[in-house]
């Protein structure tokens, strides 16, 4: 017996969007698939573009993560931080598989439109550079290629002028060992963080007292899961880029592969990996 098509009316499915919200509505589909440009008639650009597009929507996502995350743990609100901090961790694993797609582009195809970026380049994304400010690798010297677009380097001030989400982190680490609120055992907010002797001793103590400081090993292991991640994010960028144009100058001006790799070297919570070695 043949079965009939399905009919959306008939299993009770609106199908009238003339004075209602659709789907496409809501999200405003069309404003968002007519974003992708593309300047040359390369086949491979559009992914180029979309890869791109998308992990910067991804990267604002964890934006808004981490500041609620943040504004939780001022709260000491730790089960709403832990499930901020756990769907941060899940991002970042959806932007490394993302590297997988566009490694599917071979050096002849991108040669086909690199020229076409002119000086663009990753390098310049200003959600990139909130996400490291936020976790607390702050170096200032990147806001120099952010001073062209007022808006975005302002909120990049903005966030070198307050703690980071690991001075906040720390902060806590210290109430709770020591009873003292304090917000950063650091002189300065807008460099990076190093590693600090005095954090290092009392993250020991909490690793060494699970049982009694379980939130603070919980949420120390949240940071090295999701530091873990972003260093793979890290490392994908380098090994495509690697693979797709070698050892040439990046767009935007930078060593390219050099530079990335450097960048590999950056701990964002260094304290946690170094004691490591002292249990």
């Amino acid at each position: 017996m043949t079965k009939k098509p399905f009919n959306p009316t008939t299993d009770g499915a609106q199908t009238d969007f003339s004075k209602k919200m659709s789907y496409g509505d809501y999200l405003h589909i069309d404003t968002i698939l007519d974003q992708q440009h593309c300047l040359s008639e390369a086949h491979d650009e559009m992914l180029f573009i979309i890869q791109h597009q998308t992990s910067e929507l991804w990267m604002k996502q964890v934006l808004h993560e981490m500041k609620a995350a943040r504004r939780a743990l001022e709260l000491e609100d730790l089960p709403n931080t832990m499930k901020m901090l756990s769907r941060v961790s899940r991002i970042l694993e959806q932007l490394n598989n993302q590297w997988d797609v566009l490694r599917t582009m071979t050096p002849a195809d991108y040669t086909q439109f690199r020229d076409t970026l002119g000086m663009s380049s990753g390098f310049q994304s200003y959600q990139y550079r909130m996400i490291e400010y936020i976790f607390g690798n702050r170096n200032a010297n990147m806001l120099k290629s952010h001073e062209h677009t007022p808006d975005a380097y302002n909120k990049l001030k903005e966030e070198l002028a307050r703690t980071s989400f690991y001075d906040e982190v720390v902060g806590l680490l210290f109430k709770v060992l020591d009873g003292n609120s304090i917000e950063t055992p650091r002189s300065q907010l807008d460099v990076p963080h190093e590693p600090n002797s005095e954090i290092m001793a009392r993250w020991k103590i909490v690793y060494e007292n699970i049982g009694e400081y379980w939130s603070l090993y919980e949420l120390a292991e949240k940071l090295v899961d999701i530091e873990d991640y972003f260093r793979r994010w890290r490392f994908n960028h380098v090994t495509t880029v690697e693979r797709v144009i070698g050892f040439k100058r990046g767009t935007g001006g930078t060593s390219g592969v050099q530079y990335l790799r450097r960048m590999l070297e950056v701990e964002l919570f260094p304290e946690l990996w170094h004691l490591r070695g002292e249990l």
